[in-house]
């Protein structure tokens, strides 16, 4: 996929693009320029945060994560699309973060980032506070702020690595501030870039209202500082960067059409990136074998017996779960026997010595995701003594379709643990990837990490096995095909609806093919 036009010279309907044309100030602004012929890269996606509370509450005795959404992976484990960046750039008062928020409320897409650049302030001094604290620090100098950690914290968002652990899977990253396009290495992250050009007098306006109204200072200092450093600054490191932009939008928020294409532009990309992201794992599902890293439990005909059971629609609730505890047994059992045993020898009641296997690691915690995961917890405890649990609530979106985390309770320090994640059925994947990206942000080796489920599909089985390579993932059965709706076919029906005799969903689809599509 190309990057986004520049627009060279071209003005549409208020909205001005800018080549980058000889100026006076070219050689200083040669250091910020990509190098010439240099491309992007097909551009990547996912990181997270709601646009409108933040996604992450604590308690005394658990952490809740109220909003993400799962990264879609290539065959290498890694994501194969990152989040698109907006920088958005120009004069302070310039009306930067109004802009940026009309664009997130006119996007409409559910998960957005807005990173603004007065949050990376280097740590002043004490003779900097000093100075601060009679208007003669400037802090609208490319020194006064950190570059080193705007740009770590912009790449993590858009490889869609955790930050802090609270951020899950972005559509979009808004980047705003004065020096947004300041620095060379930060320009090559940033998929579009627009300028907000505001009139000078508006801009002095509106920073003597801030300022004073909200900031409290008097009408002396905010000029002294205005005509010391805010101008200057501007004159000399932010108006330059204007012929870096893509495309420069006059009058900032009062230009409702300038920010209309930006958002129809942005559509057309993220569109575009779904449906190549889509398409490759719609090749990878058609051109590959089962992964090894798959293990069916073997159809002897007592499991095929209880599967002709549980999936006939006749079969009344208590028989549904009579059998699907069988099997879930019986998964467990079966998962037991790829964890790490070591030879060890024990004294027999007889006085001899017996040479055997015990476990090798250090504890198991089961990890269910809900609702129709918790069913299988019974079985775990049955088998594993003093295992620990804990739980995942993901659902889809209705108005978006995408996969949400909602709900995250871990035991403590799981890192050293193996991990038995337990869904009952995965179509699409969508589900059991996010969950194995949130046990890896909590520091669970790959490796460690057993994925269970009484039914699989075919497109899940890739999915995942694509995405992470290491993980371990072991069913009763895998149907072959998903039909349109992302149901499993032949299927077993709405296992949380039959199992906790709910209300069935329409078309008796799978609970969580309806939960977690992606």
């Amino acid at each position: 996929m190309s990057s986004p036009p520049s627009y060279p010279g071209i003005r549409i309907s208020g909205c001005r693009a800018l080549r980058a044309e000889g100026s006076s100030n070219a050689e200083s602004l040669d250091r910020l320029l990509p190098p010439v012929g240099t491309g992007h890269s097909p551009r990547k996606r996912t990181t997270s945060q709601c646009k409108s509370e933040p996604p992450l509450l604590r308690t005394s005795k658990r952490t809740i994560y109220t909003a993400g959404r799962p990264p879609w992976y290539n065959e290498h484990g890694t994501q194969s699309k990152e989040a698109f960046a907006i920088g958005l750039g120009g004069g302070s008062a310039s009306g930067k973060t109004t802009v940026a928020r009309m664009i997130i409320e006119a996007l409409d897409v559910p998960w957005v980032v807005l990173l603004s650049m007065d949050s990376f302030y280097k740590v002043l001094t004490e003779q900097q506070q000093e100075q601060a604290a009679h208007n003669n620090f400037n802090f609208d100098h490319p020194d006064a702020f950190d570059f080193d950690l705007i740009i770590s914290t912009l790449k993590k968002l858009k490889q869609g690595k955790s930050v802090k652990k609270t951020l899950y899977g972005a559509n979009v990253i808004i980047f705003e501030g004065i020096m947004a396009f300041a620095d060379k290495t930060l320009l090559e992250l940033l998929d579009m870039k627009i300028f907000v050009d505001t009139d000078s007098d508006i801009r002095l306006v509106r920073r003597l209202r801030r300022d004073i109204s909200e900031r409290g200072r008097d009408i002396e200092g905010v000029i002294k500082q205005y005509n010391k450093f805010v101008k200057p600054s501007f004159d000399q490191y932010i108006q330059p960067t204007m012929r870096l932009a893509d495309i420069v939008v006059p009058r900032g928020s009062g230009n409702t059409v300038a920010i209309d294409l930006i958002v129809q532009h942005v559509h057309s990309q993220l569109e575009e990136r779904e449906l190549s992201v889509r398409a490759a794992l719609a090749s990878a599902h058609q051109c590959h074998p089962l992964p090894r890293t798959l293990s069916v439990l073997k159809s002897t005909p007592q499991v095929r017996g209880m599967h002709t059971i549980i999936r006939d629609k006749e079969t009344s609730r208590d028989e549904f779960i009579f059998y699907s505890k069988r099997l879930m047994r019986l998964l467990i059992e079966h998962a037991l026997s790829f964890l790490p045993f070591q030879d060890c020898v024990v004294r027999t009641p007889q006085g001899q010595d017996y040479a055997g296997k015990c476990y090798a690691g250090k504890q198991i915690t089961g990890v269910s995701i809900l609702r129709a995961g918790e069913t299988m917890e019974p079985a775990l405890r049955a088998v594993c003594k003093d295992v620990r649990i804990g739980t995942i609530l993901i659902q889809t979106n209705q108005l978006t379709g995408e996969p949400e985390l909602h709900y995250l309770r871990l035991p403590k320090d799981i890192s050293d643990d193996h991990v038995i994640l337990m869904d009952c059925t995965v179509s699409t994947g969508a589900a059991a990837m996010m969950a194995v990206r949130v046990l890896l942000d909590h520091d669970v080796p790959e490796d460690k990490i057993f994925l269970l489920s009484l039914l699989m599909a075919e497109m899940g089985v890739h999915s995942v096995a694509y995405a992470f390579p290491r993980v371990r993932i072991i069913t009763t059965a895998v149907d072959k095909r998903v039909n349109d709706l992302f149901r499993i076919i032949p299927g077993i029906g709405n296992f949380g609806d039959r199992y906790f005799g709910t209300d069935a969903v329409p078309d008796g689809s799978d609970e969580e093919e309806v939960a977690y599509t992606g």
